[in-house]
């Protein structure tokens, strides 16, 4: 017989003691099993002032192999959820070569390091309740844009062929070509391709756009066999790349590596593209060589297969370490430029037809497969569209020409079939319900415009209306992130303004959240105001966002174009914007405006060329030792790239599978708003093995003296419990102390934020200009320095505060 003592300690932290309520116990039976109880039981409490002792099991059988097989099976059978216990180690000590066969002595485990080491990301319903009881008390786990929104939680009908109930795989599409020809045979066959191509871009740029890049991979999989039976004409499906992979991490907790080998699965013969910031890969900042290349190889790994590489300034060489990493990588290079100004215009200057032939003659001269021209702000008139894309396919009548616009102006439409009459090759849509406003023009409005001309796409329109159904239905479950609770219309005034899609609308529904909805048309007027005086430049994530954070800091400080030289010295400028004039993002195809530039680089060191060709490259087998030896399991190659790109948001997010376990399988208002009270039962969904769960939410208990609440669930019927800390009741925010108006030995807060930082201690010198604390206020961080001389009398808050305007932060005498 053998005997385990099962216990609440956690091997992997020296079996430390875990302490807390537990929220379900079920010990394992059957045949040679028997259980001896200590405190194990459902609702038991365990204190640290006691023996962590749960149960005892004992397994019998007629031989040693008999006994430890009912020992592997009752470990694997028992259920101790709310506490952590010793099962993994007791497992792993039973799997044991030597412990089957004998041979081990009293140093077994210190000679044995790994038998305390398990992988934490076994997720179970546990954990699922887990996060559903903490959603039902203290509402989403992840920003709500809009509070007032109500969002569906009817399920979208996904629409169905007969052919896919008799037919295992799709028809044959574009991915077949690529995979057949590689990379430089596709591109010959696009070229060589009568039909205008769509890309369509629902599963990237169009919720991108239109809610704030919050679409779930959840939804997309249930439609995602649809798409590849009912369009296997679409030339690819931007659906990856962009803010969708930090995204992800951040706000839908998903892992965007999961995701794209999943849609690759789902769909296999439509080829699919993604957005790359060039040297910036999918960061907001330079990265070493060797991170971009690692990137694309995964990528491509991973089911990648169209990139389009673009640079926020059209800087080349950044455009030239991204289109070495993907054709490294056996991608297909799409290399964008990015459209700026009005080419029909000739007094539009600096972006004239000449400046773009010019730029795509450097391109084509490089180890390109298509040419993009990349309209960001929908900007482009139909008459701009007929010159550009007429000039360029003249001047290069073999490189396939793929065309991307917003239709914020209206004009969408008219500009992509402008763009097919011209000969562009390919142009981006979206499904109707997915279209307009800031996103891409309608997928099905251009179908109908070229039908009956040589130009015609061949897709059906019943088509395009089957999946725009599913989509419009989809779209209500993201009402609360959806920019039609506030913008209504398209907005001409872009063509003035030159604002980006997508941030047009974040910047929409920021000024509303913000109370600032009546300034609105000065923030449209600060950001033309800051484009100019940042030297007219191209504006695309990140460059887009220096200038937006440039346009609020000066509406929030009542600076203009006409005193802001007057100002810059008593100005603490954004991040951002410090960075990009010390060429942190490249440089600017026209130069840096100064003085400006001086002013807000306060002497500042500049970075000439490219930021990320000096940077050591990166260790990889180092980062994956110090993140092995801090969280005690093996990680992949693709992990550690995103550990790179995003290092604290990727630790947040493995903290955030710790507690909750996977939460991609929630339906998406589950997951956004929580269950509701007696609601049918949902089916959930496990990631890790597939298998599906009925979970029903019961009731909530009455706040308790400790400020926690009990939730109820049944999983699969079986009843459970979990115990949940209300922080509503446990919130006592204080009032903070405000700034003294014209003492300028009272720093305050310039905005609404977070304190990130501070840089300075109580008793320490000063002098003007030196940082005093870091604060993050609407998607930018903002150093506030010294206005004065000083010394520091008092700091009132701490790092992680949330702070209002005037909010005292540093006090000198």
């Amino acid at each position: 017989s053998i005997q385990l003592r099962v216990t609440t300690e956690d091997s992997q932290e020296n079996f430390m003691p875990s302490t807390g309520r537990i929220d379900l116990f079920q010990p394992p039976g059957g045949l040679g099993v028997r259980c001896d109880g200590a405190v194990g039981s459902s609702g038991a409490v365990v204190t640290p002032h006691y023996d962590s002792l749960l149960v005892k099991v004992i397994t019998k059988g007629t031989s040693f192999e008999e006994a430890t097989e009912r020992a592997k099976r009752a470990m694997r059978e028992m259920k101790v959820r709310g506490v952590t216990t010793n099962i993994p180690f007791i497992l792993n000590v039973l799997n044991h070569e030597k412990f089957m066969s004998g041979d081990y002595t009293t140093r077994f485990i210190d000679d044995h390091p790994e038998l305390k080491l398990y992988n934490q990301a076994e997720y179970h319903a546990g954990h699922l309740v887990k996060y559903l009881a903490e959603v039902a008390v203290n509402g989403p786990q992840t920003p709500i844009v809009n509070k007032d929104a109500h969002a569906s939680r009817i399920p979208a009908v996904v629409p169905l062929t007969e052919e896919m109930e008799t037919v295992d795989a799709p028809p044959r599409g574009w991915k077949q070509v690529l995979e057949e020809s590689g990379p430089a045979g596709f591109a010959k066959a696009m070229r060589e391709e009568k039909r205008t191509l769509l890309t369509d871009t629902t599963w990237r740029d169009a919720h991108q756009s239109l809610f704030a890049t919050r679409l779930r991979t959840y939804d997309i999989l249930q439609v995602a066999p649809s798409t590849a039976h009912l369009m296997p004409d679409l030339f690819s499906l931007e659906n990856w790349g962009g803010a969708t992979f930090d995204v992800a991490y951040r706000f839908l907790r998903e892992c965007p590596w999961d995701r794209l080998e999943k849609m690759r699965e789902a769909v296999p013969n439509i080829p699919f593209q993604m957005l790359l910031r060039g040297a910036n890969a999918v960061g907001y900042t330079a990265y070493p060589d060797n991170a971009v290349h690692k990137f694309c190889d995964e990528a491509v790994k991973r089911g990648m297969d169209i990139f389009r590489v673009f640079d926020s300034l059209n800087y080349v060489e950044n455009l030239k370490l991204g289109i070495d990493a993907v054709g490294s990588a056996g991608g297909v290079v799409e290399a964008a430029i990015a459209y700026s100004g009005n080419v029909a215009d000739p007094e539009r200057k600096p972006y004239t037809l000449d400046y773009y032939l010019e730029l795509a003659r450097e391109l084509a001269a490089l180890d390109i497969h298509i040419l993009c021209i990349k309209d960001m702000a929908g900007l482009l008139t139909p008459n701009a569209a007929t010159l550009l894309i007429g000039s360029l396919r003249r001047e290069f009548p073999d490189l396939p020409i793929h065309v991307h616009t917003h239709d914020t102006g209206g004009t969408g439409v008219a500009v992509q079939v402008a763009c097919a009459e011209a000969g562009a090759d390919a142009v981006d849509v979206s499904v109707d319900s997915m279209s307009g406003l800031t996103s891409q023009p309608s997928m099905g409005a251009v179908v109908a415009s070229l039908q009956g001309t040589d130009r015609a796409t061949g897709i059906p329109l019943s088509t395009v209306s089957a999946i725009s159904d599913y989509w419009e239905q989809c779209r209500k479950f993201y009402a609360p992130f959806d920019c039609t609770a506030t913008l209504k219309a398209g907005s001409s005034d872009v063509y003035l303004h030159e604002i980006p899609g997508g941030q047009y609308t974040n910047l929409h529904m920021q000024a509303h959240s913000l109370g600032m909805a009546d300034q609105w048309p000065a923030i449209k007027k600060a950001y033309a105001e800051a484009n100019l005086l940042m030297g007219d430049i191209i504006k695309v994530t990140p460059s887009s966002k220096v200038v937006g954070d440039m346009a609020q800091f000066m509406v929030q400080n009542e600076v203009t174009k006409d005193n802001i030289l007057e100002k810059a010295d008593n100005l603490s400028f954004p991040k951002s914007v410090v960075e990009f004039f010390q060429g942190g993002i490249g440089q600017p195809p026209f130069g840096f405006p100064e003085p400006l530039r001086g002013k807000v680089l306060k002497g500042l060191p500049k970075i000439e060329g490219r930021p990320g060709k000096e940077m050591a490259a990166v260790e990889w087998q180092s980062v994956r030792a110090t993140l092995e030896s801090k969280y005690m399991r093996q990680f992949s190659d693709k992990e550690l790239v995103s550990y790179i790109m995003y290092p604290q948001v990727f630790e947040e997010y493995l903290e955030f599978l710790k507690k909750y376990g996977d939460v991609s399988g929630l339906p998406s208002a589950l997951y956004f708003l929580g269950p509701v009270e007696g609601e049918a039962p949902t089916r959930v969904f496990f990631p890790s093995d597939g298998t599906e769960l009925e979970v029903k939410m019961v009731a909530k208990s009455p706040l308790f003296k400790d400020g926690t609440r009990d939730v109820f669930f049944e999983c699969g019927g079986i009843p459970r419990s979990c115990n949940v800390k209300d922080q509503s009741a446990a919130d006592e925010r204080k009032q903070h102390p405000k700034a003294t108006s014209g003492d300028v030995k009272q720093i305050g807060a310039p905005m609404p934020g977070q304190i990130l930082s501070f840089k300075v201690r109580v008793g320490e010198k000063v002098k003007k200009g030196d940082p005093l604390v870091v604060i993050s206020a609407m998607k930018m961080e903002t150093m506030v320095v010294a206005p004065v001389d000083g010394e520091v009398e008092a700091i009132p808050l701490e790092p992680g505060e949330q702070i209002m305007g005037g909010d005292l932060l540093v006090k000198l005498k």
